[in-house]
């Protein structure tokens, strides 16, 4: 495939699947997102294109500083691109207001972040029932459903405990049961096992294998080769564009 950037035939860029053929909930096309550093712009994402099917795993490695979290955040609507198109299963997203951003997110998006994020002094419980409060689900059917979440990533009897009394590795599985616990399109998962060791780590690649193998549809960012290693697709970000795992190019950016 020939970059039409630099007329060089052997750096392949990512190639995306035709989204007429195939049902894809993720239609990325030609984002573009600037930020302002002083009296500097710095573009970050240059007219990036990514579809992601329903049911696959799609990992996005690439350097420090090259755009990863900026990519994630413009998917997960916290942030908005500056140009380009993307559709969330189906729905143009900048035909939506700052509500309508939020209402999707919440109804559509699961987020597994690298610092969990749990609310101190709450139980895992609570912790995982707390996205059902903004859909208005009441509180019996909100840790009913947040109780059989946290039986989804092993954790049934750790639902009364606080995260100060949860390893690592736990805590990282009640993210996961929070972002499971609404049954989203689409998991979004930045860096899951950056702050954990072997053994947790292993439980978390394990956790979402199963998830993936049950017909969930996830795409994480890391920086790990062999976290990446468990997706359907690998991808590298670089030059505010992304490219084929195995091209010239991404061998480049990694």
């Amino acid at each position: 495939m020939v970059n039409e950037t630099t007329g060089d035939s052997k750096a392949e860029l990512y190639d995306p699947p035709n989204a007429n053929d195939r049902e894809v909930v993720l239609d990325a096309r030609g984002l573009l997102r600037t930020y302002r550093r002083g009296q500097f712009d710095v573009p970050v994402l240059k007219g990036l294109d990514l579809q992601v099917e329903r049911g696959e795993w799609v990992a996005c490695t690439g350097r420090s500083g090259s755009g990863k979290s900026t990519l994630l955040n413009v998917l997960g609507l916290l942030d908005s691109a500056d140009g380009g198109r993307y559709l969330l299963a189906g729905q143009d997203v900048s035909q939506l207001d700052d509500a309508g951003r939020a209402g999707m997110r919440n109804q559509l998006l699961g987020f597994v972040f690298q610092l969990h994020n749990l609310l101190p002094r709450t139980t895992a419980l609570e912790n995982v029932a707390t996205p059902l409060v903004y859909r208005g689900v009441k509180r019996s059917d909100r840790l009913r459903l947040a109780r059989e979440a946290l039986g989804m990533v092993g954790l049934a009897d750790r639902a009364d405990h606080d995260p100060n009394e949860l390893s690592g590795g736990q805590m990282q599985r009640v993210a996961i049961a929070r972002a499971l616990v609404g049954d989203p399109e689409v998991l979004l998962v930045d860096e899951p096992t950056g702050n954990l060791d072997l053994t947790a780590t292993a439980e978390i690649l394990g956790l979402l294998d199963r998830l993936h193998d049950q017909g969930r549809t996830i795409v994480m960012i890391t920086h790990e080769k062999d976290v990446a290693e468990h997706a359907d697709r690998r991808l590298v970000l670089g030059d505010g564009i992304l490219h084929d795992f195995h091209s010239e190019s991404a061998e480049a950016h990694k």
